[in-house]
């Protein structure tokens, strides 16, 4: 589980998006950032998260947040993925796991009794300077927007 905790400084990223497009933490400065990490494309909690902040985007653009994806997933798989469910923002391809280690998301995870290495769902909400609002390790995929929403507003 992450290190991380609201009040650090962000951690600086650099990486390619599914449109072979550089993306990186100064191309936000000056705006407000949900930075998600999320295990793997086309699963069905990745895929619910993805859409539902896909379905909220406007509502998350009317607020000042810009929105991005991290996995370790190829540029490829990266590509389809927005292709198939129309997701409008960058989801930034992570294969070496650069920046996911970074921001502490990577390590032994359980799932039905077996243990591997895999990504913990997480979401930064990192501010207009770089600074790290709020932390979310429990992410509700199917209503994460809300979540986001609700606990910045109060």
């Amino acid at each position: 589980m992450t290190h991380l905790k609201p009040g650090d400084k962000a951690p600086y990223f650099k990486g390619v998006d599914q449109n072979g497009n550089e993306i990186s933490l100064d191309d936000f400065k000056g705006k407000k950032l949900i930075l998600y990490f999320y295990p793997k494309d086309n699963t069905p909690g990745c895929t619910a998260e993805a859409r539902n902040l896909t379905e909220n985007y406007n509502l998350l653009l009317e607020k000042g947040f810009a929105v991005v994806g991290v996995s370790p997933d190829t540029l490829e798989s990266h590509k389809k993925f927005a292709e198939k469910y129309n997701i409008p923002f960058p989801l930034i391809a992570d294969p070496e796991k650069e920046i996911i280690k970074k921001y502490g998301v990577w390590g032994l995870k359980k799932n039905y009794g077996r243990e591997y290495e895999g990504v913990f769902r997480t979401t930064f909400v990192i501010d207009e300077e770089g600074n790290i609002m709020e932390v979310f390790k429990k992410v509700k995929t199917k209503e994460h927007a809300k979540q986001i929403l609700e606990k910045l507003e109060k």
